[in-house]
Order: C-alpha cells, then sequence, then structure tokens
C-alpha cells in the first residue's frame, strides 16, 4: 500500500487485533483475551460488543466464550462452532419464552456430545447443568433416541455396531434387536425423542442409582435429509408430567428446531460440510 500522510486510528487499529487474536485461538474468553493482547477488560468488552453489532463476533451461552462470526473465517468440515452459532441464538429466545432448559447435542461415535446450552439463562436453573463436552449416552438420552430414529439406516448401523464393542450394562440395548426395533419405529410414529424409563442421566449407571430429576424430550435437527444434531426441552420431573410438557411445548420445541435448519440452509450451510 502506498505511503498516506495521515495517522493511524489506534481504536481501529486495537479492533483488528483482537479480531485476528481471536481469528488464531477460535475460542476464548474475556480474559484470554485480555492476557494476550494486553487491552484492558473494559475496553476489550466494547471492542467485543461493537464487533457483535456487526456481525463479526458471537458469544457462546455454554461457557460465555467468544467466536469470530463463520462469516468471517473459512468453513471446516470438522468444526461444529457454526452449527452453535446458528443455534445459539434460537435456543436463547425459546429459554426466554419457557423458562426450561435447552440442549444442542450431536452424534459423535457412540455417543451425543453437548455442544451449547440456555441454562444459564433459565428461571428453573437449579437443574445441573450440561457442561460442553458432556457425554450423553445415546441409547438413554431423549437425544440420542431422537438421532438414531432419524438417521439413515448406516449411520445407524455403524453406531450400533460400536455401542456391541463395548458389552456393559449401558450398552445393553444395542444388543436386543427387537427392543431397537421398536424403539425406532415408536420415536418416528412420536416425532421425538424421550428418554428410556431407566435412565436418570448418568451415563452408565441406571436411574435407580443415579437420578437427576429430570425428564426430557428431543428431535431431530435435520439438513439435506441427514441429521445433524438435536435439540431437547427438558424439566424436573416433579413440576411436569411428560405428557403435560408435550402438550404445552411441543410446538415451541417443533418451532425452534425448524428455525435452525431455516437458518442454516439461509446462510448457505448443507450437512456435507
Amino acid at each position: 500500500m502506498r505511503e498516506y500522510r495521515v495517522k493511524p486510528i489506534e481504536s481501529l487499529g486495537r479492533g483488528l487485533q483482537v479480531l485476528q487474536v481471536l481469528q488464531g485461538m477460535r475460542a476464548a474468553s474475556l480474559h484470554d483475551l485480555h492476557l494476550a493482547t494486553g487491552i484492558p477488560k473494559p475496553t476489550l468488552t466494547r471492542i467485543l460488543y461493537t464487533a457483535h453489532q456487526h456481525g463479526l463476533v458471537w458469544q457462546r451461552m455454554v461457557d460465555g466464550a467468544f467466536l469470530p462470526s463463520h462469516t468471517q473465517r473459512r468453513r471446516e468440515p470438522d468444526n461444529d462452532e457454526w452449527l452453535v452459532e446458528i443455534a445459539s441464538p434460537v435456543l436463547d429466545e425459546l429459554s426466554r419464552r419457557l423458562q426450561w432448559p435447552s440442549v444442542l447435542s450431536v452424534p459423535r461415535l457412540e455417543y451425543m456430545e453437548t455442544l451449547e446450552t440456555n441454562s444459564s439463562r433459565t428461571y428453573f436453573d437449579e437443574l445441573p447443568r450440561r457442561p460442553r463436552g458432556f457425554r450423553v449416552n445415546m441409547l438413554g438420552s431423549a437425544s440420542g433416541r431422537a438421532y438414531l430414529a432419524f438417521c439413515s439406516d448406516q449411520e445407524f448401523d455403524a453406531v450400533i455396531a460400536r455401542l456391541r464393542q463395548k458389552d456393559v450394562p449401558a450398552h445393553r440395548l444395542a444388543f436386543d434387536d427387537e427392543a431397537l426395533r421398536t424403539l425406532v419405529a415408536t420415536t418416528r410414529e412420536r416425532g421425538y425423542g424421550v428418554r428410556a424409563p431407566d435412565f436418570g442421566g448418568n451415563y452408565h449407571r441406571p436411574r435407580a442409582e443415579t437420578d437427576d430429576g429430570r425428564s426430557s424430550i428431543a428431535m431431530p435437527v435435520r439438513l439435506d435429509g441427514r441429521v445433524v444434531a438435536a435439540i431437547n426441552l427438558t424439566w424436573r420431573r416433579q413440576v411436569l408430567s411428560l405428557t403435560g410438557m408435550v402438550q404445552r411445548h411441543l410446538v415451541d420445541l417443533q418451532d425452534a428446531v425448524r428455525a435452525v435448519e431455516d437458518r442454516a440452509r439461509a446462510a448457505g450451510f448443507d450437512s456435507t460440510g
């Protein structure tokens, strides 16, 4: 660039510095950025807020981390952050209306992994939180069952084969072909997944041993016919029955899933990366 006899805009320079650092770190807390840039936290907060207003930065609910918007970086096929960025505002809005927590989770080899939750935004936040990276039992959870019922036959067979490699109580259902067929058929007919009766939230232990007091329903997020994630709605069993929750808020969950799918398509994302 040619030399100009002008002074650089220092505030703009600091803002660009923060964006460059955030690009390199991919996800960072306010303290991380303070250590990396030396910029005071109040100034950083103003920079990040301004960048957010212009669609350059967003903040994850599950851990409060700041991330560069997917519109500012090259997409990586194995990076799920684009999905979290798209779903996060939908989950936030859902929590404002319902006040019960929801979780966005994605299928891994033989479990579901928590990527985002609006738990910190809900009134009923005494429910135990599910941190980012929390592994959820595929066979017992509502999210896992929603995925299994609506994923492709090839994916289903691969997941079950991996589950059968570990003959442990938490995978017992994987060895019962008839029970698996019933699970898929009833979930498809219902249109959403529900928890197994003996599932209490712990991956390995049955509800009789460990019970988080929750009940959940979940629906698959589908792009181009493929299940890429699941969104659940969870609540305390003592407060509301499964039937009561379905009657009151199933439509809200359906609308949230549809909104995520629509936002993903509008942003030009598909399930193949």
